[in-house]
């Protein structure tokens, strides 16, 4: 039952994330209304909690090389993902990345958007 709510909280979480850095990274847009959100929100939390941690494992020792810093590529993979499996699971991508450095800069917001909303449901659930 814990697990099901913290994956309710991080899809909240990730839609949140997903609509900030539309709204901030110029070249990262987000073309779609709220239930096209959910759904992206709901396949970059899958994403995030299925794949990214056997990434994480597979690609541990170039993680413990770059002291961490390799995790910002993993966290870029896993958004540049989210618009592909949304077409392949047939439904139209409401997400446009228009580059590399707007896809960094949108894994960036993300990361910390993700990183401060996680902290406040961690001071919250106490």
């Amino acid at each position: 039952m814990k697990f099901i709510g913290r994956f309710i909280f991080h899809i909240f979480s990730n839609a949140v994330a997903l609509l900030i850095a539309a709204n901030i990274v110029v070249g990262f847009v987000f073309n779609g209304n709220l239930v096209s959100l959910a759904i992206a929100a709901v396949v970059l939390s899958v994403i995030n909690t299925l794949i990214r941690p056997i990434v994480k494992m597979v690609l541990g020792p170039l993680l413990v090389l770059t002291f961490g810093l390799f995790i910002i590529v993993i966290n870029a993979i896993s958004i540049f993902l989210v618009p592909y499996l949304l077409v392949a699971l047939g439904f139209s991508s409401p997400i446009i990345i228009q580059g590399y450095l707007p896809l960094l800069f949108a894994t960036l917001i993300i990361s910390a958007v993700n990183l401060i909303v996680g902290f406040a449901a961690k001071e919250s659930y106490k």
